[in-house]
């Protein structure tokens, strides 16, 4: 019994999530990427240095909205699917999303004060000259809840369920491996959404790990006989257009001395935020003096 209901999962067929994808792809714009944005060009009346922000609010929506858009998708899976692991997945997600709300909501405020996130906690002049010193080991903590600890409970929970709910994105029906024209459309906001994630999260690692063994899975699942549905493609597509503006992205700024003594090793991935506060804050600064 419990084998017919697998192979009855293998075989159920389902449609492009248009509904879903768009509203992961809007509210990951608006309240995730839009959240410091609105900090910055709102005006600092509305939201005092010592009261949340309007990102914070923005940042407050996105933790509810997105791990249920998260319980949505995994629903609409055509596959049975491990729901304890998608519990305690979501259950961290939103542990490490309040996290990172708070460290990331004073380092933010923090620019107003002059903090430059190109450079090291350290090295920052507004940091230096804090008395006493053990006052900079309290902001290497605050940095550490939001660039390690908030990342890595946020990040790994979400490509978690990604790639679990990818796992039941295959049919055996050939006229089914094709995306509709708005998956088309979605693709470009979806993918870039993503480039901000790796490459602001600093999370790289954990992205081509997961596209590896996504890629893993389509060659393991081909052997079977089966193809990635509409939904299935849109995912993987993203993640390999994701990639290639990884690649870009670093290419670009590869020979950034400044930026290279931030982020040393061999994985160099540069934040969008570290080079906003070293090139276009200094280029804003300069229109202002004119």
């Amino acid at each position: 019994r419990h084998g017919a209901v697998k192979n009855e999962d293998t075989f159920k067929t389902s449609p492009f999530h248009f509904d879903l994808w768009f509203y992961f792809t809007l509210q990951n714009w608006v309240l995730d990427f839009g959240r410091p944005i609105a900090m910055i060009i709102l005006p600092l009346e509305w939201f005092p240095l010592n009261k949340p922000s309007a990102g914070d609010y923005f940042h407050m929506a996105y933790n509810v909205i997105t791990p249920f858009l998260l319980l949505k998708l995994i629903e609409r899976s055509p596959k049975t699917l491990p729901r304890s692991m998608v519990y305690v997945s979501i259950i961290m997600f939103v542990m490490g999303a309040s996290i990172h709300l708070v460290g990331d909501s004073v380092n933010h405020r923090l620019i107003f004060s002059g903090y430059q996130h190109h450079l090291s906690v350290r090295e920052n002049p507004i940091i230096k000259n804090l008395k006493p010193e053990t006052l900079i080991d309290s902001f290497e903590l605050l940095y550490y809840y939001d660039e390690y600890l908030g990342h890595s409970m946020w990040y790994i929970p979400f490509f978690l369920i990604l790639f679990i709910y990818f796992t039941g994105c295959f049919t055996p029906v050939e006229e089914e491996s094709r995306m509709p024209v708005a998956a088309l459309l979605l693709m470009g906001p979806s993918s870039l959404y993503y480039w901000y994630l790796v490459t602001e999260g600093q999370i790289f690692i954990l992205y081509i790990f997961t596209f590896f063994a996504m890629m893993a899975l389509v060659m393991h699942q081909k052997r079977k006989g089966l193809v990635l549905d509409s939904n299935g493609l849109f995912l993987f597509y993203s993640f390999i257009i994701t990639l290639v503006l990884i690649a870009f992205w670093v290419v670009w700024l590869w020979n950034d001395k400044i930026l290279r003594k931030k982020y040393p090793g061999v994985i160099y991935i540069p934040e969008p935020w570290a080079f906003y506060t070293l090139h276009m804050n200094n280029l804003h600064a300069a229109k202002e003096s004119f």
